[in-house]
């Protein structure tokens, strides 16, 4: 809901703004999460999914769609006020290393490696995580040789806030609490629960700010064509179903292919 209500705010801003500002933008952005993880955080979401599941960053890139619009200060200076929405993976898979089994109607799991001793059938234990996020910024943006000529380069940065969203659903190995499973030949295997788990952080707000760089190539006295970068820096508080975990990391590099209308 939050973020249906800010598109139609920024909706109705770009519109009553279009008398104002010099250039209106449309943009398709391809979305590259930094996922930072670390051995010094230990409860890292980023860092526990890649230690453990066979996914991994490259699953979670994708696209979005970016909107915005460019006031200009100077011929050299601008403000440039932007939207980018609709970016949402849902990655799914399987413990790398863990196989699951039932016994007296509770689900475990054993080391994959110990499934020869095992004197039960096993299956594969999975669950999907969903990332989605949302950045509204605003950004100074300096052309240095100013807006003439077909190749405009330019670079700047700025700060914005990111709505996001994180879920998980599927099974979730506790490895907090391990338990020995004797079986009928008497050996004794490491084992830890199973838990059936449907958690999300949603529609979470976090701030962040960016550095940019690219070109834009004149097509016409009004159109031109915007190649681009964006290097995003955010971190969102967990404090709802993933209390206790670190901060997750919301930034990445977003590469973007947009067109420019220039009104004045």
């Amino acid at each position: 809901m939050k973020k249906k209500i800010l598109m139609a705010i920024l909706a109705l801003f770009l519109v009553s703004a279009f008398s104002y500002s010099d250039t209106f933008s449309l943009k398709v952005n391809y979305f590259v999460p930094r996922g930072l993880s670390s051995s010094t955080s230990p409860d890292s979401l980023w860092k526990i999914e890649h230690d453990n599941m066979d996914y991994g960053k490259s699953d979670f890139q994708g696209v979005s769609f970016g909107l915005s619009y460019e006031y200009f200060l100077t011929r050299v200076f601008s403000l440039e006020f932007s939207i980018d929405a609709f970016y949402s993976k849902t990655a799914n898979g399987s413990y790398r290393d863990y196989l699951g089994f039932e016994y007296d109607s509770d689900f475990w799991a054993v080391p994959a490696d110990l499934d020869n001793y095992m004197d039960v059938d096993t299956f594969s234990t999975d669950h999907s995580l969903t990332v989605s996020i949302m950045p509204i910024q605003i950004s100074l943006k300096i052309a240095p040789f100013g807006r003439q000529g077909r190749f405009i380069p330019y670079f700047g940065g700025g700060i914005g806030v990111y709505f996001w969203t994180v879920r998980m659903e599927g099974d979730l190995i506790d490895f907090s609490d391990e338990y020995e499973y004797q079986t009928i030949d008497d050996y004794f295997l490491p084992v830890y629960p199973i838990y059936f788990v449907d958690a999300e952080e949603k529609n979470k707000l976090a701030f962040g700010f960016h550095v940019l760089g690219g070109f834009m190539l004149s097509l016409s006295k009004t159109l031109t064509l915007d190649i681009g970068a964006k290097y995003n820096v955010a971190k969102g508080k967990m404090s709802d179903a993933f209390l206790g975990f670190d901060p997750f990391d919301l930034g990445g590099l977003q590469l973007s292919l947009g067109l420019n209308y220039r009104f004045r």
